[in-house]
């Protein structure tokens, strides 16, 4: 299978400790082999602690991928904790055309994004994460938003890359998450000279 674009993709996501943000990097990965890519996803701990920033890296391509380092120009990023946006810099180095995938319960109007993001897909993970696991852990749903976003990965890979990845105890609801997810996120193009 060819990925959109013809090109590498590099996703940085953005999370706090504890919300399962290497564990996400990890399923993208598994949905981008379930359609013939190839993907390789590395984490990056700060102060290792629950609640303490953390960012995890994956690309995909469709030819093997020999490059193991940090993303510093993601053609995505994901950001799970909306509260990331007042005391990291997401948006560094982000490449021009890039989608970006919040969990907001914010309009699209209040933020002030660079010009580089061109496409803004939104949604309550948390919500979402509560209602169905019980618990605010929002990596599954962020997921589900992540491919309805991009198109990068069919939200069926991601469903069975979940499937592949997490204890067989916690897959339905975590299946479930990501599946309300894709249904619920919103998609803004955006424009330039907004």
């Amino acid at each position: 299978m060819k990925l959109k674009g013809a090109k590498i993709k590099e996703i940085r996501l953005h999370g706090r400790g504890g919300q399962g943000i290497v564990l996400a990097a990890e399923i993208i990965v598994h949905a981008a082999m379930i359609e013939g890519l190839y993907g390789s996803a590395l984490p990056s701990f700060g102060v290792e602690r629950r609640g303490s920033p953390v960012a995890s890296f994956v690309r995909l391509d469709d030819r093997p991928i020999r490059e193991k380092s940090q993303i510093y120009s993601p053609n995505c990023i994901v950001v799970s904790d909306p509260t990331l946006l007042r005391c990291v810099d997401v948006f560094a180095g982000v490449n021009d055309g890039a989608i970006m995938v919040l969990n907001s319960t914010k309009e699209v109007e209040t933020f002030d994004l660079p010009f580089q993001i061109t496409r803004l897909g939104i949604l309550d993970a948390t919500k979402i994460a509560l209602e169905v696991l019980g618990i605010p852990v929002t990596n599954t749903a962020i997921l589900g938003a992540f491919a309805k976003a991009t198109g990068w990965v069919q939200v069926s890979s991601i469903l069975e890359g979940i499937r592949r990845v997490m204890p067989p105890e916690l897959v339905e609801r975590n299946v479930e998450a990501a599946r309300r997810a894709a249904q619920e996120a919103h998609l803004y193009e955006m424009t330039k000279g907004r």
